[in-house]
C-alpha cells in the first residue's frame, strides 16, 4: 500500500497487474479502489477463476482499460491441458458477465503444439462471446514454456500458417473483434528492447524492479528506493555491458532464459558503468 501511494504520488498514468495470479491476493481490492480513485488506469490479466458475479460488478466500476483472460482452447479439455489447474468454464463465464457489464475483455491465447489445430476456432468463440479482442503471438520461451520447450513448442512454419489462418479470418467476415499478433518472439523482443527500452517499471513481488520479464536483472528495489530512483537506475541498466552481452547470447544460447524469474543484482554507478554482485 506504501509503494501504491509513491505511484499515485508520482502521477504514473497506468498500472498492470500480471500472474501468477492477481486476483488470488486478498488486497488486491484495496490497491484497485485506491488507484482508481487517484484517476490511474488499470490493466488486469487474468485466468478469471475469481471473477464471479460480484467480482464482475466490482471491476465494472472500476477504471479498467484493458482485461485479459487467458483461454488458450476451444473446449474444456484442450485449455485445461495446456494451463493445468485453470477452469475453462471459469473463464468463458466470466468473459460472458464482463460482457454482460459493458466491460469487454480480451481473450489471450498461447500457441503450443496442444492447442495450436484449435487457434481459429478459438478466435471464432471469442468473436461470439463478445470479445473486444483477440490476442496471441509466438510461445515465449520462459517459464513453464520454457521448462517444457521441446513438448510444447510448434515449429515456426506451423505457427506462420496459424497467423495467417487468423489474418486470413479476421478478413473474410469483417470482423468487429479486433485482432492483435504479436510480431516476435522472445529473443527478438529482447534485442528490439535493447535498442528501445520499454517505459516501464517491472516490479515483481519481492520489490525487485526488472528490466522486462524475459531478463533476469535488477535495476533497482522498491521497498528501498523512491520511484525516481528507480526509473533512473532501470534507464542506465538498459545501457549496461552485462545486460547486452546477455541478451545477445540468447541468441546462440536460448537456455539462458531458463533464468528468466531470477533477481541478479547489478550495481550501477553514477558513470553508467555496471557491474554484477
Amino acid at each position: 500500500m506504501q509503494l501504491a501511494q509513491r505511484i499515485i504520488d508520482e502521477r504514473i498514468p497506468y498500472v498492470a497487474f500480471g500472474g501468477g495470479e492477481p486476483l488470488g491476493v486478498l488486497h488486491c481490492w484495496e490497491l484497485f479502489e485506491r488507484f482508481a480513485a487517484a484517476g490511474i488506469g488499470l490493466k488486469l490479466e487474468t485466468d478469471a477463476r475469481f471473477i464471479d458475479a460480484a467480482a464482475a460488478d466490482r471491476l465494472a466500476a472500476l477504471p479498467v482499460q484493458c482485461i485479459q483472460i487467458s483461454v488458450d482452447g476451444a473446449c474444456a479439455s484442450t485449455h485445461e491441458r495446456v494451463r493445468p489447474g485453470s477452469s475453462f468454464a471459469a473463464a468463458i463465464g466470466a468473459i460472458e458477465r464482463l460482457v454482460a457489464r459493458e466491460r469487454a475483455p480480451q481473450l489471450v491465447f498461447v500457441p503450443t503444439r496442444l492447442n495450436l489445430p484449435e487457434i481459429v476456432s478459438t478466435y471464432n468463440m471469442a468473436e461470439r462471446l463478445g470479445c473486444e479482442a483477440f490476442v496471441t503471438g509466438p510461445l515465449m520461451q520462459l517459464g513453464r514454456a520454457a521448462a517444457n520447450w521441446r513438448s510444447l513448442a510448434c515449429s515456426a512454419e506451423d505457427w506462420t500458417r496459424s497467423a495467417q489462418a487468423l489474418q486470413e479470418r479476421a478478413c473474410a467476415r469483417g470482423s468487429r473483434m479486433r485482432l492483435a499478433i504479436y510480431p516476435w518472439d522472445i529473443r527478438i523482443e529482447m534485442e528490439r528492447r535493447l535498442a528501445s527500452p520499454q517505459a516501464m517499471l517491472l516490479i515483481v513481488p519481492n520489490g525487485m524492479v526488472k528490466l522486462m520479464n524475459a531478463l533476469p536483472f535488477v535495476a533497482a528495489d522498491a521497498r528501498r528506493d523512491t520511484i525516481p530512483e528507480a526509473w533512473e537506475a532501470y534507464r542506465r541498466a538498459w545501457a549496461s555491458p552485462e545486460v547486452a552481452e546477455f541478451v545477445l547470447a540468447c541468441r546462440s544460447n536460448p537456455n539462458l532464459l531458463n533464468h528468466a524469474n531470477e533477481t541478479w543484482p547489478l550495481r550501477l554507478r553514477a558513470d553508467n558503468e555496471v557491474s554484477t554482485q
